[in-house]
């Protein structure tokens, strides 16, 4: 086993609790643990990073992340800036919102919803890899539903942590899976194929996946692949990639909120939400963000 630790500073208005909140959604915590205490909180998460387990150990006070890095395995210098940058996409580091908060200053929509919640952010997935099988695993189901298939499929294809805590999977890991260990699990068959299919072309090299790759090759290249469509792109670009203007107009939710925040009678239509979220770009992925809080507000 190999450890490392390192500090990072948090930003004014940092919201811990918005991060503790994201992470702890799976109540059996199989991958994630979250503990709250007065003035810190603790964070662990298990993932596999360039084949070795690593258990990203965080402990959050009012202004810094102490983070400890252990791995059970030597971590060469290209794992450990994987797990650098797991670490920033799991404290939602990587997109700053002050230029989104700086942009709708005056806008009558989001300018008194960036009022009530300064410095909301985005956490990002630890990995490209599970933010693409988490837009999958989640498409077009409730969100209860989505965590527990999501469970089973660390389940199935995680390693475990000397923590004890199963790790998400890599690709490779999935890519060993047959059909019915997952459909016999009540994945449906297609989103089965679709999880097996990106798992067998990333192992195989066809589909790389890199946090620091370009996204809108990214874009086509998912594109590209059956079973893979505009929603599973843009969620994946904004998970993943940390890309700061997804437009996320095939999203039920944002929909739903932009109805409600504009007192329209119905949601609008995915061609209409997308011409309106077209006025906040280049930084849709924030109102994204904030579409999604607001429907977690109580009315003033």
């Amino acid at each position: 086993m190999s450890t490392h630790s390192v500090t990072l500073a948090l930003p004014a208005l940092y919201r811990s609790d918005d991060v503790l909140a994201f992470h702890a959604r799976d109540a059996e915590g199989v991958s994630e643990q979250v503990a709250a205490g007065t003035g810190e909180a603790r964070l662990r998460k298990a993932v596999v990073l360039a084949g070795v387990p690593v258990l990203l150990d965080v402990t959050l006070t009012p202004s810094e992340a102490l983070c400890r890095i252990d791995a059970n395995g030597e971590l060469g210098e290209p794992a450990l800036a994987l797990a650098m940058d797991a670490l920033r996409s799991t404290l939602a580091l990587r997109i700053d919102p002050a230029p989104f908060a700086d942009f709708v200053r005056d806008d009558p929509v989001f300018g008194p919803q960036v009022a009530r919640q300064p410095g909301l952010r985005i956490v990002q997935s630890a990995t490209v890899f599970e933010a693409l099988t988490w837009a999958i695993i989640g498409q077009q189901i409730n969100l209860p539903f989505a965590i527990s298939l999501r469970r089973t499929f660390i389940e199935q294809a995680g390693r475990r942590h000397s923590s004890g805590l199963l790790c998400y999977p890599e690709a490779p890991d999935v890519a060993r899976l047959d059909l019915d260990s997952l459909t016999t699990r009540k994945f449906s068959r297609a989103k089965a194929e679709t999880l097996l299919r990106v798992a067998r072309l990333a192992a195989e090299g066809k589909l790389p996946l890199c946090q620091l790759g370009d996204p809108e090759r990214a874009a086509a290249a998912l594109l590209a692949i059956k079973g893979i469509g505009p929603w599973t792109v843009n969620y994946t670009l904004l998970r993943g990639y940390a890309y700061a203007d997804c437009s996320l107009h095939g999203d039920v939710a944002i929909r739903t909120a932009i109805g409600r925040l504009l007192g329209m009678a119905d949601k609008p239509g995915i061609a209409d939400t997308e011409a309106w979220l077209a006025a906040y770009r280049p930084h849709r992925t924030m109102a994204a963000a904030y579409l999604w809080a607001s429907l977690n507000q109580l009315p003033d």
